[in-house]
């Protein structure tokens, strides 16, 4: 991508698997049932074995690396399959195909080397039983899982780098329903070598990984047998379930090395290998194995517990602590009366100009553009302050105040999910910002429906997976007292400084999640910022006044969003008061600001606005 348009070819056409109604059907259920299931499987493998202490070994920590690959793997193919199934039209836009590839080539080359260090720590495991620790250490560990995204995005980046720029001027058919290399450089209008790479790449890389692990296998059998045959039959059904995860290179061998293969032949093998192996990889390599099977059934009633508002279910009541009693903001009559009135009305504020944003972007034609993605940060801004600010105005003058510990652990749960998804909105629309000033003929192209659909499925995702994490440590902790909370809401830090027991990781653990992400995404979006102002300082000089009014309200946002969840969540020891003022501002003021910062300054979503309001009163008047 030089500047020069190589590529008269804009998108790709997909023949799919079959144009009978009566297959299709029988595929979208299939795919439909095991792509759920897998991401399920899987997900429960990574959260039973982040939150489950007694699975925090080598073993399980390659075991959930490799579940978190299987996400990815069904993910970047199986979606789009499930929703082209009965579209007649199924087409990829050319950036989309590359990222297909892309992805396809990281998370198969990360899960085989992944294959590997799994059957490593497995001769380990059984031939040094003495020295494992020593020898899987963290450093180790750590050291497989870097080196397995290393050689991914080294594998899948030399791909794409002789691919990217062939010329293609047609025909755009391919005959199958993903991107893959061998069927992409087919439709290339050049005579190339590149299909000789392509299987001196991806194909010796699989059959050379598929050989590594059944010799290390072989080579594990003959030493188990050698020192005991007694623990033969033990060694055997050990390694059967990861000899049949070998199967996954199978159909990889067959579609890079096999010359001419059959297109109905590659199509099954290709969905067999992006459905069905993720889906049987969480079944043969965990579900077999009793720790497992423990763990997990801890998890999941931890989970129901969460979702039913309930102390953990698991049959000893760790909690002792039923309820938890807030101290408030003041005792002072006088601050309390300012407070009430100042928190009750910035609340009723935020909740009407946030619905009016949402309403008018919803109903108003003129503003249906990815740029009023705001509506969904308006909606977020609906529920952020709705966790904790109508209980906080109730509490106000009650000299009890109390909360559940399922009511507690809710509040975490809602906070840190709403929170997560705005940080996630924010960066999206700084992207859109960037798309908007700096490529203003491709924006439409770029910010399609499709792709501000994916951004919004993605903040969501982000957001509970975040919070899940988070309470999947805390839910279980034992609370025999104190049960005072210093503040007027539950959250993470002051918590887990009531639990009965060494919380010093739980706070690093806090710190990790939350602060980093509020530090992290600060700074994307910051840089961000600079990129798009340097770039119309460059390419216009009279844009850049326009381009820093149009960011003023952008950055503006972000201080007052980020700057109090910064220092909450990694200042070491914050001052109380300091504490509560910017949990006030941040969950009653922020919210309340946000439609004005965003939308009251833009004429467009004004004049947008009036005509809903005129709208609203029509209505009024008639009924």
């Amino acid at each position: 991508m030089d500047g020069a348009n190589h590529s008269m070819v804009s998108q790709f056409v997909f023949l799919g698997l079959s144009n009978s109604w009566e297959i299709q059907l029988v595929l979208f259920m299939f795919s439909s049932m095991l792509y759920v299931a897998s991401m399920m499987g899987n997900s429960l493998i990574i959260l039973t074995v982040t939150s489950d202490a007694h699975l925090h070994s080598p073993m399980y920590f390659l075991l959930a690396n490799l579940s978190f690959i299987d996400l990815g793997v069904s993910s970047v193919t199986a979606p789009k399959k499930i929703y082209d199934v009965f579209r007649k039209h199924k087409v990829i836009s050319f950036g989309g195909c590359i990222a297909q590839i892309f992805f396809i080539h990281v998370t198969g080359g990360v899960e085989m080397v992944l294959l590997i260090a799994t059957a490593f720590d497995r001769y380990v495991a059984i031939c040094k039983r003495l020295h494992y620790l020593t020898i899987m250490s963290p450093r180790m560990c750590i050291l497989f899982s870097v080196s397995a995204w290393m050689i991914g995005h080294i594998h899948s980046v030399v791909q794409l780098a002789f691919v990217v720029k062939l010329p293609f001027c047609g025909p755009s058919v391919l005959d199958s329903f993903y991107c893959n290399l061998p069927g992409l450089i087919r439709l290339a209008c050049t005579d190339n070598q590149l299909e000789f790479m392509v299987t001196a790449n991806s194909g010796l890389i699989s059959l050379g990984s598929f050989f590594i692990l059944i010799i290390s296998y072989i080579v594990v059998i003959l030493g188990v047998q050698k020192h005991s045959s007694a623990g033969l039959s033990k060694t055997l059904s050990t390694l059967s379930a990861h000899i049949t995860v070998v199967v996954f290179f199978g159909p990889l061998m067959f579609l890079y090395t096999w010359p001419s293969p059959s297109t109905h032949l590659e199509k099954f093998l290709a969905n067999f290998d992006a459905v069905l192996t993720p889906f049987l990889n969480p079944f043969i390599l965990t579900f077999r194995n009793q720790e497992m099977k423990v763990a997990m059934w801890r998890v999941c009633r931890q989970l129901v517990s969460v979702v039913l508002l309930a102390k953990p279910m698991d049959g000893a009541n760790h909690s002792v602590v039923s309820e938890f009693v807030f101290l408030g903001l003041s005792n002072s009559w006088e601050i309390q009366l300012v407070l009430f009135v100042f928190s009750s009305m910035f609340y009723v504020a935020s909740m009407m100009g946030n619905s009016l944003t949402t309403l008018t972007v919803t109903s108003d034609a003129h503003v249906h553009s990815p740029m009023y993605f705001l509506a969904n940060l308006s909606f977020i801004d609906l529920g952020g302050p709705s966790i904790a600010s109508p209980k906080m105005i109730y509490d106000i003058f009650r000299k009890c105040r109390v909360i559940s510990f399922g009511g507690c652990i809710a509040q975490i749960f809602f906070i840190h999910v709403t929170g997560a998804v705005e940080m996630e909105l924010l960066i999206v629309m700084a992207f859109e910002r960037y798309v908007a000033i700096c490529k203003p003929l491709h924006y439409l192209t770029i910010m399609s429906p499709r792709m501000c659909i994916f951004f919004l499925v993605s903040a969501w995702m982000i957001g509970l997976i975040h919070s899940v994490i988070q309470l999947a440590f805390v839910v279980n902790l034992p609370f025999f007292g104190p049960n005072v909370l210093d503040s007027f809401y539950c959250d993470l830090p002051v918590l887990i400084r009531l639990a009965s027991t060494d919380t010093y990781r739980l706070e690093f653990m806090a710190t990790a999640n939350s602060g980093f992400i509020s530090v992290g995404s600060f700074f994307i979006l910051i840089i961000s910022f600079i990129v798009i102002i340097l770039a119309v300082q460059k390419h216009s000089s009279a844009g850049f006044s326009k381009a820093l009014s149009t960011l003023s309200a952008r950055i503006t946002v972000l201080v007052l969003f980020f700057g109090p969840l910064i220092l909450f969540y990694t200042w070491p020891s914050p001052s109380t008061h300091l504490d509560e003022f910017l949990t006030i501002f941040d969950g009653v003021l922020t919210p309340f600001l946000n439609p004005i910062i965003y939308t009251f300054r833009n004429q467009e979503m004004k004049r947008a606005m009036r005509r809903v309001c005129r709208q609203l009163v029509s209505y009024g008047k008639i009924s």
